[in-house]
């Protein structure tokens, strides 16, 4: 199966990849993630939560429509707000590509930590 992803030419994968990024980069954005994880709720349910104007959680929001980490529906003046995981999913197969350079270094701390025990179990 083709993921969203593979579907975009390199440079609108790129961009998109920067959209998510810089949704996540916000403590209040990525809880409102958090808050919406298995939950459709209201704006104005995920604005009590914050003591912060319901124009600035607004703002918030757009910012994470934008980057298709949730869809927000309208009926009237009520708001409905839901999670979409798969521009997630997509941001975590781009930064597991350099898992292998983090599993080195581990590595590599593992042993050196493992010749200073056995260094200081010889004293």
């Amino acid at each position: 199966m083709t993921s969203p992803a593979e579907l975009l030419p390199a440079a609108a994968e790129s961009d998109h990849l920067d959209l998510v990024f810089a949704a996540l980069s916000d403590p209040i954005r990525r809880s409102i993630l958090a808050r919406l994880d298995g939950n459709d709720l209201l704006v104005s349910e995920l604005a009590a939560a914050y003591a912060i104007s319901m124009q600035a959680v607004s703002r918030h929001i757009q910012v994470l429509v934008h980057a298709g980490l949730i869809t927000q529906t309208r009926s009237g003046r009520v708001s409905h707000c839901s999670l979409e995981a798969g521009p997630i999913a997509e941001a975590a197969v781009w930064i597991n590509r350099y898992s292998k350079y983090w599993n080195a270094q581990f590595q590599t701390l593992a042993d050196e930590l493992l010749a200073i025990e056995a260094r200081r179990d010889k004293k």
